[in-house]
């Protein structure tokens, strides 16, 4: 699909999809479910409203009634994928143990749902991205980023199913193994790579490390080659602009870490500056980076940062360009910040990463967190 036709696709999904426009301003405080048999893991049925999240800090039956009320779960082995149930529950990813658990937004104990198998945990390898198919309402499959002993690949797979391989081949080495997994508009599936520490390959045309690549949801490259992007260090989240623009996080081996908005066919300067390379949109430094999770809203853009043991928040204007100086959010208050993900509410859903071995766990870790953001008087679309 030409880049043309990309955006017209893209264009007319966002007419379709409630948001497209909007901020993360909170509608309202959160609500408690009453009389919830629970939610069902599975796509909804058509006939049955999703129901809303329960307000995490509203005790109830097989609630938690103690403790932060922003942490929906403990006690978890570096939680690294995330994705969100239309029910308003989460699936998230185990990167050490292959673990699929749910995680609900009243703070009922999470619930194991499979083990994902096959994957290779050495260097900074194992289970990464998480994303819902485009059509998870009709085929309640899940898609996931993972190391496996010899590649890094995309499987795909129904929940409590035998995971099946998209995409095969991608390099893994002993770090920047990268694992951003994201689904566009036009149902385009985007996958984020790294250099595996062998960084030259990052600009090598043939070579699918160091790139952002595109995909169909059945793992056919998406024109005649499948990279759409390239001279990137170590891509570990993407997420999408309000008019469907894909966003990569990229974790820079030296200097300053990156916010890139992606230009099908665009370079990114990794290792090395060449002609007509892409400007980043934003670069965080390094000791307050290890960018690793990504979530827009509306002109806000939000940062996993694990060096810098925070969320970095930043406005973007029309043109795409910070409108203010980054700003850091839940600094040193859980740790090592990784995923980041926007709910239908605006509460940003947050995983820790203090058990990898780099940070410095609580008794209680790893967590995941649901907090709101604050609160925004306006917003623009990008």
């Amino acid at each position: 699909m030409t880049p043309r036709a990309r955006a017209l696709v893209a264009a007319g999904a966002c007419l379709l999809l409630a948001g497209c426009g909007g901020g993360y301003t909170p509608s309202g405080p959160f609500r408690a479910q009453q009389e919830d048999p629970g939610p069902q893991v599975g796509p909804p049925a058509q006939t049955s409203p999703a129901p809303r999240p329960g307000d995490p800090s509203t005790p109830g039956s097989d609630q938690e009634t103690e403790g932060d009320p922003n942490v929906l779960a403990t006690d978890l082995a570096v939680p690294t994928g995330l994705a969100l149930l239309p029910d308003g529950t989460a699936v998230v990813a185990e990167r050490e143990t292959g673990r699929l658990l749910q995680v609900f937004p009243d703070r009922s104990p999470a619930r194991e749902l499979m083990v994902v198998p096959g994957i290779d945990t050495s260097g900074d390898g194992g289970l990464l991205g998480l994303a819902l198919s485009p059509t998870y309402a009709q085929d309640g499959l899940l898609y996931a980023y993972l190391t496996t002993a010899t590649d890094a690949r995309v499987v795909r797979f129904p929940l409590g199913g035998t995971p099946n391989p998209v995409v095969t081949g991608i390099p893994r080495g002993q770090t920047r193994n990268g694992g951003g997994l994201v689904f566009g508009l036009d149902g385009t599936m985007y996958v984020g790579t790294g250099d595996t520490g062998d960084a030259p390959t990052a600009q090598d045309r043939s070579s699918l490390a160091g790139k952002v690549l595109a995909y169909d949801v059945f793992g056919q490259p998406v024109g005649d080659s499948p990279v759409y992007a390239s001279g990137l260090s170590d891509v570990r989240s993407l997420c999408l602009g309000a008019d469907g623009a894909v966003f990569a996080t990229d974790d820079a081996a030296t200097g300053p870490d990156e916010l890139n908005r992606l230009v099908e066919g665009t370079d990114y300067g990794s290792p090395a500056a060449l002609p007509g390379a892409g400007a980043p949109v934003l670069s965080v430094p390094g000791d307050s980076g290890g960018l690793a999770g990504c979530a827009i809203s509306g002109s806000f853009v939000f940062l996993g940062a694990l060096d810098g043991r925070q969320v970095v928040l930043t406005q973007l204007g029309p043109d795409g360009a910070p409108t203010t100086d980054p700003e850091p959010f839940l600094v040193d208050e859980y740790g090592r910040l990784r995923t980041v993900v926007i709910d239908g509410e605006g509460a940003l859903w947050i995983t820790t990463s203090n058990t990898d071995g780099l940070g410095s766990p609580a008794e209680d870790d790893d967590k995941v967190l649901r907090i709101q953001p604050p609160a925004s008087d306006e917003t623009s679309p990008l």
